[in-house]
């Protein structure tokens, strides 16, 4: 994404007296903005539905992760799918924010 934004925008920035940092802050970022939070979205919903890792890697209840530990939370003779479903709406509101 910065490497699309024209260098000439840098260029006129520098003419106009910006510094490096104020050229960066008010016109690159700007421009790059949709596509590092874009990046940023789609690599923090692969690390959180990264499920098959910790499952095997990660012995210990402690290190487990979330989707892990829902995907453990069965007693003996049923499945609470009801309380599954909550757990799972509850951990998905970070990611729809």
């Amino acid at each position: 994404f910065f490497q699309k934004i024209p260098y000439e925008l840098e260029e006129s920035a520098k003419l106009d007296g910006a510094s490096p940092f104020q050229t960066f802050r008010k016109i690159i970022f700007p421009l790059a903005r949709p596509g590092t939070f874009t990046t940023g979205i789609l690599v923090f919903i692969a690390a959180w539905n990264e499920y098959l890792f910790p499952l095997t890697i990660n012995s210990e209840d402690s290190w487990r992760t979330v989707p892990v530990g829902i995907s453990m939370y069965q007693s003996e003779f049923s499945v609470p799918w009801g309380d599954i479903s909550a757990a799972t709406v509850i951990v998905t509101i970070p990611i729809v924010i």
